[in-house]
C-alpha cells in the first residue's frame, strides 16, 4: 500500500501538478489569500453602492418634494441657509468641539 502512494508521488506529471497547484494556491500574485480579501473588499464596496444608491434616492424624492410646495422651499431655506424675513433675527449657536483642558 505504502508502495503505491510513494510511487504515485514519484510520477512527473502529478508532481508537477502538486507542485503547479501549491504554487497557485500560496505564491502567485493571485494566491488564495488575495483572492479572499479581495472578494471581501469587494462586498463591503457593493454594501456601499447600495447605500449611496438608496440616498440619491432619498435626495430627488426630497428634491422633488421641496421645489414643489412653497412652504417647504421657505423651511429649507431657513434650516440650511439661515434666510429670515425682513422683521426678524437670526441667531446661530455655535458649539465649541475642542476640549478645554486644564494647563498645570
Amino acid at each position: 500500500m505504502i508502495k503505491k502512494i510513494l510511487s504515485f508521488f514519484k510520477n512527473k506529471y502529478v508532481f508537477t501538478t502538486l507542485g503547479l497547484v501549491i504554487w497557485i494556491l500560496f505564491f502567485d500574485k493571485n494566491d488564495i489569500f488575495s483572492q479572499l480579501e479581495l472578494r471581501s473588499k469587494l462586498k463591503d464596496l457593493e454594501e456601499e453602492k447600495k447605500y449611496y444608491i438608496n440616498e440619491i434616492k432619498n435626495i430627488k424624492d426630497q428634491n422633488v418634494h421641496i421645489l414643489n410646495d412653497v412652504k417647504d422651499i421657505e423651511k429649507y431655506a431657513r434650516e440650511n441657509y439661515f434666510m429670515k424675513r425682513d422683521s426678524e433675527d437670526v441667531f446661530v449657536i455655535v458649539r465649541d468641539t475642542t476640549e478645554s483642558k486644564p494647563k498645570f
